[in-house]
């Protein structure tokens, strides 16, 4: 039975080099200290329609955005209860597509997998196939952008492109660990359902979960009756037609972080941090491939995750927690069925080269590379 630890005044703090949360800046946690207001004041319209129409803008879509205090793991039961009747398709390479397709099943859907091995990526064509073999076809199908627990980033666009052809089925993204630092155009690719949390490479505190709407995905939960009472996407979309507030009492604070990073991104611009993150990623799979490997399939790495393969079998555990004490940095561990053969590095939201490279000396310094 878990017993209770005193959380501490005295902790060092530690620069994050983990797959989420990532760093924040200063000046996006002291917008966490203005003082409380009422969520049905003028001020929280003011504060609402800022960061759900400036989201818009950096991600460059006219579909409608949803800002909900919440895990983006809301979304997948959310997507799955206003989008699905009965079947769903869920392409599984790693631990969070299967969880996807786990929650689906803990729903009571239908639920059909395209399995890949750990490490290889959703092929748009297995995709295509799997629809056309189906007789009664499927409501959704259900991707992963990012599967931080392999570092694969899968074609997402080129699977919506080939889901679009099928007008009865939705597509629904798991884009947690990577909008925000990985470019996508989601209105050009049919993507009825993207959804990220703030913690990740948008570089905010843990809290807020964004996803993006398509009329499509809309309609289809008007028309299908029952769906989701939190993240249903016709009771936040109305409630912020009418009112341009939250349908339930949000995490104010959090919000307050949300406008201030969300303008430093719209700065840097959309484009412009996608290509901060290609170069982070250039960077680590230099590093990776002269000390190691990259464990994703080539072609399909991911722009804000690495995932290592430990070839030379250092103690990961060992070194991450040296690391840790004597550079006050954390990367992470594999994950899940990899957890013992990789490791992995989180670079995104407002890292740079520069700053990844600190981290990948003290790598090489404790396990003498």
């Amino acid at each position: 039975m878990t017993k209770k630890r005193e959380y501490r005044d005295d902790y060092d703090d530690k620069t994050l080099y983990i797959p989420g949360p990532t760093e924040v800046p200063d000046d996006v946690i002291e917008a966490m200290t203005e003082s409380t207001f009422g969520h049905r004041m003028d001020r929280m319209t003011d504060l609402y329609t800022t960061i759900v129409e400036d989201t818009k803008e950096f991600l460059g879509t006219d579909n409608d955005v949803i800002i909900l205090t919440a895990s983006g793991t809301e979304f997948w039961e959310a997507s799955t209860l206003n989008l699905v009747d009965e079947r769903v398709l869920v392409p599984t390479c790693g631990s969070f597509s299967e969880r996807f397709a786990n929650v689906a099943e803990r729903l009571g859907k239908d639920v059909t997998r395209l399995e890949y091995e750990w490490g290889e990526a959703v092929k748009p064509e297995d995709v295509r196939e799997a629809l056309d073999a189906s007789d009664e076809g499927y409501d959704m199908v259900a991707g992963v952008m990012n599967e931080s627990s392999t570092g694969v980033r899968n074609p997402i666009e080129e699977m919506g492109d080939v889901i679009s052809e099928y007008p009865d089925t939705y597509f629904a993204v798991d884009a947690v660990s990577s909008l925000g630092g990985d470019y996508v155009d989601i209105d050009e690719h049919g993507i009825d359902v993207i959804f990220a949390s703030t913690q990740k490479a948008f570089a905010m505190p843990p809290g807020l979960a964004v996803c993006v709407v398509s009329d499509d995905a809309y309609d289809r939960e008007a028309e299908k009756g029952d769906s989701s009472w939190y993240g249903g996407f016709r009771r936040a979309i109305d409630y912020y037609d009418r009112k341009g507030q939250t349908h339930s009492t949000p995490a104010i604070p959090i919000m307050l972080a949300y406008r201030k990073q969300m303008k430093r991104m719209l700065d840097e611009g959309h484009r412009a941090r996608d290509e901060r993150h290609r170069e982070m990623m250039a960077y680590v799979h230099d590093w990776a491939d002269e000390h190691f490997a990259m464990f994703p399939e080539e072609g399909y790495e991911s722009q804000t995750v690495a995932c290592i393969e430990n070839t030379r079998g250092i103690d990961v555990a060992a070194t991450i927690e040296e690391v840790s004490e004597e550079y006050d940095m954390a990367f992470s561990n594999g994950y899940g069925d990899i957890a013992e053969e990789t490791f992995r590095i989180g670079h995104m939201g407002e890292h740079t080269v520069e700053s990844v490279e600190e981290l990948t000396d003290a790598i090489e310094d404790v396990a003498d590379l």
